[in-house]
């Protein structure tokens, strides 16, 4: 799935402000494809975690695809990262 760069910079937006599951998502997929930069599956997993959090179902499968190739230490990192982004948000 591709985006445009509007779309890109609409979910980076959403991420600062009052995102949603599908926000969220969106950012896990750019991470994780490697569009706008390199692929990331650490910030992609955090992203995904805090979409399926949100309720996106999508997220719920895509978080499991990308865990099934990475570490250990690399999913706890993802998950300590999403904790503390949460942490900002209240």
């Amino acid at each position: 799935m591709a985006f445009t760069d509007v779309e890109t910079e609409q979910a980076h937006q959403a991420a600062t402000t009052d995102a949603t599951g599908d926000d969220l998502c969106k950012l896990g997929i750019l991470y994780s494809t490697g569009q706008g930069g390199e692929i990331d599956y650490v910030e992609a997993h955090k992203w995904f975690n805090l979409a399926a959090m949100l309720g996106s179902e999508p997220a719920k499968y895509y978080r499991q695809e990308i865990s099934d190739q990475m570490s250990g230490g690399q999913v706890a990192s993802a998950q300590r990262a999403a904790r503390e982004w949460l942490a900002t948000r209240h």
